[in-house]
């Protein structure tokens, strides 16, 4: 740059030091535009195709992101129904199995006031048929007892099975009147 200086500086003529020469402006517009048409031709074409592929690409993903986001909230609104369907149907199982426990205790109770009513009346039953075998074997004890004793005080035998029954027969008939009056 120096010698360049010095140059102009002798030929007298004031040079503007920050313009290059004319060639050299030539030359490098010539390699500009030779670059800019290798540029045009070659790589420009290859970058559009390269972003509408990728233009395309995004645009298909956007798409099935957008089907994958209607299925998604078709199945929600589906899985949604079928949760409200399921717990209306096990409230409706949960108010028949209330129903049906409720008739199994009434059926269970029904039974067990039937089973009771026929143990009670068997007992009863039962009760009285020991009642009177209990007072035929206590009449047929006092009789014997009674004839004997008669039989004692009289001093003779009461071998009058009729006159026995009827004797022994007015003894118990005083002794409940008796027992009747008493209480």
């Amino acid at each position: 740059m120096l010698h360049a200086l010095v140059a102009a500086a002798e030929e007298g003529a004031t040079r503007n030091p920050l313009l290059p020469e004319t060639y050299d402006i030539v030359w490098s517009l010539v390699c500009f535009v030779i670059l800019l048409v290798l540029f045009w031709k070659l790589v420009l074409p290859k970058m559009q195709t390269m972003l509408e592929e990728r233009t395309a690409a995004i645009e298909g993903n956007i798409a099935k992101a957008d089907e994958a986001q209607r299925q998604a909230e078709a199945a929600l609104e589906q899985y949604t129904a079928q949760l409200a369907e399921a717990r209306q149907e096990a409230g409706s199982i949960r108010e028949s199995a209330r129903e049906d426990g409720k008739k199994i205790v009434a059926e269970a109770r029904n039974q067990a006031t039937v089973e009771a009513q026929r143990v009670t009346a068997s007992a009863q039953a039962q009760i009285e048929a020991e009642r009177q075998a209990a007072l035929v074997s206590l009449r047929t004890e006092v009789g014997t007892l009674a004839i004997d004793l008669a039989g004692n005080v009289i001093g003779e035998t009461l071998s009058d099975d009729a006159r026995a029954t009827a004797i022994v027969d007015r003894f118990l008939a005083d002794l409940e009147a008796s027992e009747k009056a008493t209480n």
